[in-house]
């Protein structure tokens, strides 16, 4: 898809949200107000208009960018983005306040504007706050689709900063990443959007295990983009108070970057011209043909090479294909040795040649963290190859984990980057292991950085030793660097539970990264693999159905038998179940050339593959809260069923669909109320005018 000509337009006002047509902006200067034109030369340059109760900073549109006006409120500081005599994005008010920060007496917020200057195309701006003695100085620098927000607190010393939006003004909620949510997310809940739910991560920075990143863009066709490497503590609608606070633990400045455009879409590829477009996908062709079986799910730590190799064979005997089996957890004879337990696996090379010859390549779970009991511990910590403690760097960090407490390997000492990775190298040299499924973090702040080194460093740093090796379509869990960006990674999510709420939040979470720059993007093990109850023989179809219309599929819970976590019973499927998962993977498989075409397509612009409605069709008003529907590349529409139900509805935006599952020809925009589901049957549709609806109709019929 190319990127879309801009025209001017209109707003357009849908069910209460306030949706972006392609739009110019004229912003009507106020009464009695002077004007002073910034130093760009011509009739684009910003313009500030000033009166008692304002300032109003005006960048004209052009033919490329829509232009907006950004009003900064004078009685207490305020915020506020507009577009074509509409808001699309307002800072909150009252007690609450815009600009935030908190001392020792508690939180305290800008009031007063005290001063301003207008010089070089930056507006400056100063104000008194709640707090005796202190000032905020806040400097806005506008350009024609975007403008960078810096401030600070002078006069005292805070412990946080933060901006706070009233999430109304804006429409809806998009991006973050992992959801951290009173209802169980991000494991059982993903909200989309995200002020449909509550949100609260005090731990949302560039170490957390979660999939995250400081972007969020709204309906609006607004977005933010915090700029910090520090950990922040964010809330959206938390307690449902119809806010977004955005604090930075630190005493300042303050860096961020609010953009303005005329779509979602557009705001999305302003992020990726920040933080970058993959450079290529670490997944091969194959990779993205069929999907990755992993032992996790089916046996999760109670598993041995004898289970192993039933397990694929089994599979294999069911005509159930992969390109590669992979052992999780639990192989090793103590975490970090990167040895196999000689108890379990009598015979690793054996067992390693066995799954070559059921056609599958083999891989293996690693962690950097070794666990205290590890004979390599006390060896790493002699050396100096661990993190060191953020209260003694002198001392190896102790950070406790799901397995045990261990050290963590820093990455930025280069020795110890090549002593493990050489003992990685070792490992897969004399068991014949093709890949890696690298888990755990690469860093805690609870450790402190390598001299010189940064937290965020060692999102690049784990970003480039798993580089170096096949992560086999599992890919890895970095995020926040430009260089996790880069690295064309496949996203994979956090564990998710077994049930129908896991299914539907797996779905959204995927929409939720696709559209924060990691557009390889799949599902936690198709079933879940958060330690419940296996999966219903309708939850295991059903979501391998949802993955076949996904980039990548990641498989465990076979669909033959497995074992029940919480009770150690066996769970038999009946033929059926096998009979539908091998449909749903040779489905995936016939969509292959079709993949390519969309990977190849995001690396040459950055454009999530699995994405929203509302990227495709920006005007549909109903796109922008359908949970359960989803483009995958401009030709397919997938909307799979993700209920314990017999019909579902399925929505339509504008334009021509071939209906797969019935062989119809359908008209949008519309929408059906009760289309059939069986277990059979997949609601998918072709969009008939797009690039590869032929290759697609192909594929699918």
């Amino acid at each position: 898809m190319r990127r879309p000509s801009r025209r001017l337009g209109v707003l357009l006002a849908v069910s209460g949200l306030v949706l972006a047509l392609p739009v110019a902006l004229t912003a009507p200067e106020p009464a009695q107000a002077r004007t002073r034109t910034g130093t760009a030369a011509g009739r684009h340059a910003p313009r500030l208009t000033h009166s008692a109760d304002r300032l109003t900073l005006t960048v004209p549109a052009d033919r490329t960018t829509p232009g907006y006006t950004l009003r900064v409120t004078r009685n207490q500081l305020g915020l506020t983005t507009g577009r074509s005599g509409g808001t699309v994005l307002a800072t909150a008010g009252g007690a609450t306040g815009a600009l935030r920060f908190q001392t020792a007496g508690g939180w305290q917020h800008a009031t007063r504007v005290t001063d301003w200057t207008w010089k070089n195309g930056t507006l400056t701006v100063t104000a008194a706050t709640t707090a005796p003695g202190a000032t905020v100085r806040a400097r806005i620098t506008p350009a024609a689709d975007r403008y960078r927000l810096d401030w600070q607190v002078l006069g005292t010393a805070p412990e946080r900063l933060g901006l706070a939006y009233d999430l109304s003004s804006a429409g809806h909620w998009y991006g973050h990443g992992e959801t951290r949510t009173p209802h169980g997310g991000p494991a059982t809940d993903q909200p989309w959007p995200l002020d449909s739910g509550q949100v609260a991560d005090p731990a949302f920075g560039p170490a957390s295990y979660y999939m995250v990143d400081p972007f969020w863009y709204t309906s609006s066709a607004a977005g933010l983009h915090v700029d910090t490497g520090r950990v922040m503590n964010v809330a959206v609608n938390q307690d449902e108070d119809g806010l977004g606070r955005f604090d930075i633990e630190s005493a300042g400045p303050y860096k961020a970057t609010v953009f303005v455009e005329s779509t979602p879409l557009e705001v999305y590829r302003d992020y990726v011209g920040v933080v970058g477009r993959p450079d290529k996908s670490d997944a091969t062709r194959r990779q993205f043909a069929e999907p990755v079986w992993n032992s996790w799910a089916q046996f999760y730590t109670h598993v041995d090479q004898a289970r192993l190799l039933g397990y694929a064979q089994d599979l294999h005997d069911h005509g159930i294909t992969g390109h590669t089996l992979q052992l999780d957890d639990r192989w090793e004879s103590d975490y970090g040795n990167l040895t196999f337990d000689p108890k379990a696996y009598p015979d690793p090379g054996a067992m390693s040649r066995r799954i070559h010859d059921l056609g599958f390549d083999f891989g293996l779970w690693v962690t950097l963290w070794i666990n205290l009991d590890s004979d390599q511990y006390r060896y790493a910590a002699d050396h100096g190859y661990l993190l060191g403690a953020a209260t003694d760097p002198a001392e190896p960090c102790r950070v406790t984990w799901w397995n045990g407490t261990a050290g963590i390997v820093d990455l930025a000492n280069p020795e110890a980057r090549a002593w493990y990775e050489g003992r990685l190298r070792g490992l897969m040299r004399t068991y014949g292991v093709d890949g890696l499924k690298f888990d755990t973090r690469f860093f805690d702040e609870r450790c402190v950085p390598r001299a010189g080194h940064q937290p965020t460093d060692y999102q690049r740093l784990g970003a480039q030793l798993a580089d170096e090796f096949d992560l086999q379509g599992v890919g890895i869990r970095v995020h926040w660097d430009t260089t996790a960006h880069r690295a064309g990674f496949v996203t994979r999510q956090l564990d998710k539970g077994t049930g129908w709420d896991s299914l539907r939040a797996a779905v959204t979470q995927n929409l939720a990264l696709s559209t924060i720059g990691y557009p390889f993007v799949t599902t936690d093990m198709i079933g879940g693999s958060g330690g419940q109850p296996a999966p219903t023989k309708q939850v295991l179809v059903r979501w391998a159905q949802a993955a076949s219309l996904m980039p990548l599929m990641y498989a465990s819970t076979s669909p033959v038998e497995t074992v029940d976590v919480t009770t150690g019973g066996k769970v038999v499927y009946d033929a059926q179940t096998a009979v539908l998962y091998r449909e749903a993977i040779a489905r995936h498989g016939r969509l292959a050339s079709y993949l390519g075409d969309q990977v190849r397509h995001t690396l040459s612009t950055g454009d999530p593959i699995m994405r929203p409605l509302f990227f495709d069709f920006p005007h549909d008003g109903q796109a922008y809260t359908i949970t359960d529907e989803w483009m995958l590349g401009p030709a397919v529409l997938a909307a799979p069923q993700l209920a314990d139900a017999v019909s579902r509805s399925v929505h339509l935006p504008a334009g021509t669909w071939y209906d797969v599952a019935r062989a119809r020809t359908l008209h949008g925009p519309q929408t059906i109320p009760a289309y059939p589901t069986p277990l059979n049957a997949i609601p998918v549709f072709v969009n008939l005018k797009a690039k590869d609806a032929k290759k697609v109709l192909r594929a699918l019929r």
